[in-house]
């Protein structure tokens, strides 16, 4: 309310608290290096900028189809390496994973199906997002057919854009548990798209899964991209494939 003649102030519309989260998810935000646990993706130090669609634009290619994905996880996951991931503005390079089968002591499917793991066993292709020591949302995607049980971590990305330092995968891209069972093959939202092969890979035991069985603890499930810095530690046990 304004006294007479008095000019009326400007009124500012405030932002609703989901714009505001769109907008902050749509923002790389930074964290540490180190991965731990069950696979806590690569993080950074750093504040990084957002990479926009038209910049990525040269350096991407098609959403893969729904039967790249219906094959054992440990076929899938090298091949994952190089392959672009997309939300909207930000274009992610897959840089490290890591493969759970069926039968897997380290697999979250070990178990059975229950609230939250019914997703691995849902068909290949489709996201199967956690959170991670109540800290990190973890993605990774399902391999195989229908009712196999098996996934792929993204463990480490690396944007497009080779100015920015690695980032949490779930956090770059906004991710919760409702991306879980979302289809990565369909146009729009979170898709995986076709890059370019990577020269030569790295391979060595995953991280974080000391409560399997030993055979699964040492198994070599683990795949990243030689020569990039954007793999997470250790790096010590990855050896040329």
């Amino acid at each position: 309310m304004t006294t007479s003649g008095a000019p009326t102030p400007p009124r500012f519309k405030r932002s609703s608290p989901r714009k505001k989260q769109k907008l902050r998810s749509r923002r790389l935000v930074a964290g540490d290096v180190e991965a731990t646990g069950e696979g806590a993706s690569a993080l950074a130090k750093q504040p990084i900028q957002a990479l926009t669609v038209s910049d990525a634009l040269p350096h991407i290619g098609r959403a893969l189809p729904r039967e790249f994905f219906e094959i054992d996880a440990l076929d899938l996951a090298p091949r994952l390496l190089g392959k672009l991931l997309r939300r909207d503005e930000v274009v992610l390079r897959i840089t490290e994973v890591e493969a759970y089968r069926p039968n897997d002591s380290a697999c979250h499917g070990r178990f059975g199906i229950t609230a939250r793991t019914a997703p691995v066993f849902g068909p290949g292709g489709h996201a199967y997002v956690y959170l991670c020591y109540g800290l990190h949302m973890m993605l990774n995607i399902v391999a195989d057919k229908e009712g196999v049980g098996a996934a792929v971590l993204i463990r480490s990305c690396a944007p497009v854009s080779d100015l920015c330092p690695p980032i949490q995968v779930g956090q770059a891209l906004g991710l919760t548990t409702d991306w879980s069972n979302h289809p990565l093959y369909t146009p729009g939202g979170l898709e995986v798209l076709d890059g370019p092969e990577p020269e030569s890979i790295l391979v060595g035991p995953r991280v974080g899964i000391e409560y399997a069985l030993p055979e699964h603890v040492t198994a070599p499930w683990r795949f990243a991209i030689a020569g990039t810095p954007w793999v997470s530690a250790p790096k010590n046990t990855l050896r040329p494939r």
